[in-house]
């Protein structure tokens, strides 16, 4: 079936690269925005995820070698939330909160997963490839919660320490570990069934650039 000009765009190397810089520059904003508001600890997170998303152009020293344009678009999912629906409740639950956070994780953890199978020799198998995936995201889930604790003792945030009972904050930050494994989980699937077979990022990286 005949590809249309728009699809052929976004799935070639350069409207991958050009898509990709765009979800980049919207993060980068997004991360400048949350430190202006005093959101220290999302800020650092937000520019984390960028960083991440600079690895391979900055290793390869090439500007197309971009992650697939739909993985950074939902990396910068988290940010856009907080920007849209900023206060928002679902089910009792703040979205900007404990949704954000472990949507959040999930982005960082499909990143490296996707960076690891496009740009280096590792090849993952269907299985493992969705548990590492879940494991990354719970792994980053615990890094993050270290964080949240660092910045509110040392700088003053109120991340995780905000005032609540110490059993609510211990009984919440559980649940917290319990949606990243989810959302892990859907990453994995996610990243196996769409990522690997249908956006194929390694078809629009130069191979010359990957393997230099």
């Amino acid at each position: 079936m005949r590809r249309s000009g728009l699809r052929r765009f976004v799935e070639g190397r350069r409207g991958n690269a050009l898509l990709g810089w765009l979800v980049v520059a919207f993060l980068t904003a997004a991360a400048l925005g949350e430190l202006r508001a005093g959101e220290r600890v999302w800020g650092g997170f937000i520019l984390g995820v960028v960083v991440l998303a600079l690895v391979p152009p900055a290793r390869f020293r090439d500007a197309t070698a971009m992650l697939p344009w739909e993985v950074l678009a939902m990396a910068s999912l988290p940010a856009v939330g907080r920007a849209v629906v900023a206060g928002e409740t679902v089910v009792g639950v703040t979205f900007t909160g404990r949704v954000a956070t472990y949507l959040g994780v999930a982005a960082a953890a499909l990143i490296v997963a996707v960076e690891l199978d496009v740009f280096t020799p590792v090849r993952m198998g269907r299985s493992f490839a969705v548990l590492f995936v879940t494991v990354t995201t719970m792994a980053a889930a615990g890094v993050w919660a270290v964080v949240r604790y660092a910045a509110d003792t040392t700088l003053g945030t109120a991340s995780l320490l905000d005032g609540r009972p110490e059993h609510v904050v211990e009984t919440t930050l559980m649940w917290d570990f319990v949606a990243a494994t989810v959302a892990g989980a859907l990453a994995g699937v996610l990243f196996e069934y769409y990522v690997r077979r249908r956006a194929d990022g390694a078809a629009r990286v130069d191979v010359e650039v990957a393997e230099r």
